[in-house]
């Protein structure tokens, strides 16, 4: 989808609440949306775990259900490597700038990505394609999911049964 500024244009906050192809979810707190096989990824969401001491940003798989719900509904696929996706309050960010967010939305050592938004907006498309398009190659890929610690694993974000 085209973006402006740092948002994913032509989203009505909390949007997906009225797509049915979207389950049901808490969707109260922030969210970022990850590919679950990269181990790239997977470090970021180690990173997430440690630095959000306040404990309100979830994670949730591109693999699952609603991952892949989530990223159709944004016009991303869920096995293209463009797919952090960062939902907070209602907001959708996307690439790197929804990296920015997230780090400014944790605070403390998230707050180093800003340095990132010196960048013009192309450079930083440009910057976030090239890692995206070579994450495996350059951090690997786990053909198997890692065991998330307890804690990491109560932050999982899930469809609501």
């Amino acid at each position: 989808m085209a973006e402006k500024g740092n948002i994913v244009a032509d989203a009505t906050p909390y949007s997906w609440r009225s797509d049915p192809t979207v389950p049901a979810f808490s969707d109260d707190g922030t969210i970022a949306v990850m590919d679950g096989a990269c181990v790239l990824c997977m470090f970021g969401a180690r990173l997430i775990d440690t630095f959000d001491r306040t404990g309100s940003v979830g994670i949730c798989p591109a693999q699952t259900p609603l991952g892949a719900a989530l990223l159709n509904h944004y016009g991303m696929a869920p096995d293209d490597p463009d797919t952090w996706l960062v939902l907070d309050r209602g907001t959708a960010y996307e690439s790197l700038d929804a990296i920015i967010h997230l780090g400014r939305r944790i605070g403390g050592v998230g707050w180093l990505l800003q340095i990132f938004r010196l960048l013009p907006r192309t450079a930083r498309h440009w910057l976030y394609q090239r890692i995206a398009r070579n994450r495996y190659a350059l951090f690997a890929r786990r053909d198997t999911c890692t065991l998330p610690t307890p804690r990491l694993q109560n932050r999982l974000v899930e469809a609501a049964a």
